[in-house]
């Protein structure tokens, strides 16, 4: 078989959606359910995040390679001038995401805010959570969903891919959902662009570690 198709239909996109972040949906719908009173940043909860990553990353990847896709697409190469990059997007998201939620601040605490303030999570849990989970969500939303569904209108692609990064994050309350949209937008615009995905793989390593420094 010729592994070399980098596009997918919508029907294969959702099997993934559901495959990758399916269960990170329900969960963060149920902490929404529950007033934002679930959770917590543990080492004893984000180790099995993790490994619920790795485990449907790897059935992800080898349903795709079966089907033909070329998995080794999906990869990021990291390289020098990729890390600069990804420290400039880093603070070009985060200042979008600051304009963004800006004109809704009230001064009232937000979940994720107090889910930080309670955070107990040592600094290799962190470390570990920032690659793994950086390089899995970019992987598959931009890598995967973004590009592989352009064929089918670029706001189509680019509205889905957003959806299912926001989606996913609403236990951080609403503030958090629009800091989530906002550097989404800027990481997505950027691969569009460019086309690279390491870049957009480091930027959200660091937003996932800078927060708990």
């Amino acid at each position: 078989m010729n592994h070399t198709r980098t596009t997918t239909t919508p029907a294969e996109a959702a099997w993934i959606v559901i495959l990758c972040f399916g269960w990170f949906i329900l969960a963060s719908s149920q902490s929404v359910a529950a007033g934002f009173q679930s959770g917590d940043f543990s080492d004893s909860a984000m180790l099995p995040t993790l490994a619920m990553e790795v485990l449907c990353a790897s059935i992800a990847l080898l349903v795709l390679y079966r089907r033909g896709y070329a998995v080794t697409s999906l990869y990021p190469a990291p390289t020098p001038a990729g890390i600069a990059l990804g420290i400039g997007l880093y603070g070009v998201s985060l200042y979008a995401s600051w304009l963004a939620v800006m004109p809704f601040v009230s001064g009232s605490p937000q979940p994720i805010d107090e889910l930080m303030a309670r955070a107990s999570i040592s600094l290799p849990t962190i470390v570990l959570f920032a690659l793994i989970n950086g390089a899995y969500e970019e992987i598959f939303l931009l890598g995967f969903l973004l590009r592989g569904l352009r064929g089918h209108g670029l706001s189509m692609a680019l509205g889905i891919s957003l959806l299912v990064r926001v989606l996913y994050h609403l236990y951080q309350g609403p503030l958090g959902a629009v800091s989530v949209l906002a550097f989404g937008l800027v990481l997505s615009l950027y691969y569009i662009r460019s086309g690279a995905l390491f870049p957009a793989v480091f930027a959200h390593v660091l937003a996932d570690i800078v927060p708990f420094m």
